[in-house]
């Protein structure tokens, strides 16, 4: 059962259990998450800060409160948890710029996917799908011509990655390499601030030029609405923003992940070599079994009863959608990798009104990266066992290098 919080303070808080967690191995959620399960699906956590809030890791309980119209994203309130330190950037005024659609509530939220939706429909994505695979395709045949190893993140992952990103937002040819490097650089602790400030810059003046040439991509798409007056430049920069935030880091990690989980699980990669049409399923079930966040934050507007939790308005909570992913009541053995599960209702991309707007890119990206790699580079293996890979903790669980030899 989980703990009441009446007027937010539970008798016995000064115990709770400690986020953020840690993995230990790559393709496995902090073991302490089970722990957190047998408390309750909905029960009191302590952030790193000493604040007490709710953790979330039933996944009927996710759906139920990511669809109840009182979770707010308003990153501002005094009590919206940050799993991590670093989260708390997001309540300075800097931080305002990357505010579109993740940090937003209706109607400005509303309105914002309304402009952004379009973009990223399943017609849409698939009209991209060929440059995707035209992109992989070079990348490993570039990759192939300069030895018999490689560091994937770098060789493969990251370029093919950010090759999609600007494509998809119409960046300029000549630009690409540029682009690139601001927005690898922001994952740098050292050099984010710059990072972030030359990245917003250099979207602004590609906006002006974009209004009086436009070309193909999201942003010429949307720069007609800042001709008519319909969306304001700045908000336009926004959304380019957070798109190259949302998705870039969270697409890349899962790509590397799923090359090491299946070169973990060579039976099942035996089994798509050997029947392609298993990849769809396999997609989806990599993105349930891998699970990178470490929690999607929401702050309560009104008193909600779930369960035996009593959650009260201003109350914090954080979803931990990989232990909602691992939860037994919707997935049989969850813990096991099993590319014939059928999976659809796996909460990698969130759930209600801000499920993740770019999950059909995100989809493709990870069915081609994965399917075209372990066909051109059929002998494709780690060169150092999996325990000597280094690995990156943090809001995204990701892996620092990928060295591999075929």
């Amino acid at each position: 059962m989980a703990e009441t919080n009446e007027s937010g303070a539970p008798g016995a808080e000064d115990a709770l259990p400690e986020l953020p967690m840690t993995r230990t191995c790559p393709y496995q959620p902090p073991a302490e998450y089970e722990d957190l399960r047998a408390r309750g699906p909905v029960t009191r956590v302590r952030q790193f800060d000493g604040r007490p809030v709710w953790a979330v890791t039933g996944h009927a309980e996710t759906r139920e409160l990511m669809s109840n119209p009182a979770m707010s994203v308003n990153r501002f309130h005094p009590n919206f948890p940050m799993p991590i330190p670093a989260l708390t950037q997001l309540q300075t005024p800097r931080s305002a710029a990357i505010g579109a659609l993740i940090r937003t509530d209706p109607p400005e939220h509303t309105k914002q996917r309304r402009d952004i939706l379009p973009s990223f429909t399943l017609k849409k994505i698939a009209g991209i799908k060929p440059e995707i695979e035209q992109t992989a395709a070079s990348l490993l045949t570039d990759m192939i011509a300069n030895g018999d190893s490689a560091e994937l993140l770098d060789a493969y992952v990251k370029p093919l990655v950010a090759t999609v990103l600007s494509q998809l937002l119409g960046i300029p040819y000549e630009d690409r390499n540029y682009f690139e490097d601001l927005t690898y650089r922001r994952f740098d602790p050292a050099q984010v601030v710059d990072a972030m400030s030359d990245l917003t810059d250099y979207l602004a003046k590609l906006l002006v030029a974009k209004e009086t040439e436009p070309g193909e991509g999201l942003l010429d798409d949307l720069v007609v609405q800042v001709k008519d007056g319909t969306l304001e430049r700045d908000e336009l920069v926004r959304y380019a923003l957070v798109l190259v935030i949302a998705g870039q880091e969270t697409t890349a990690n899962t790509i590397a992940l799923g090359v090491l989980t299946l070169l973990e699980h060579p039976e099942q990669l035996e089994e798509l070599r050997a029947e392609p049409e298993l990849w769809r399923n396999a997609v989806e079930e990599l993105l349930r079994f891998l699970s990178l966040t470490g929690g999607l934050s929401r702050v309560a507007t009104e008193d909600i009863t779930i369960g035996d939790a009593q959650i009260r308005a201003d109350d914090g909570i954080i979803f931990l959608n990989p232990a909602a992913n691992r939860d037994e009541a919707q997935f049989e053995r969850p813990n096991e990798l099993d590319i014939h599960r059928n999976v659809r209702n796996h909460l990698s991309f969130g759930f209600g009104i801000h499920q993740c707007i770019g999950q059909n890119l995100a989809r493709v990206e990870l069915d081609v990266a994965l399917r075209t790699l372990f066909e051109k580079v059929p002998d494709l293996r780690l060169a150092v066992p999996m325990q000597e890979i280094p690995v990156k903790q943090g809001l995204v669980f990701g892996l620092a290098e990928l060295p591999v030899e075929w």
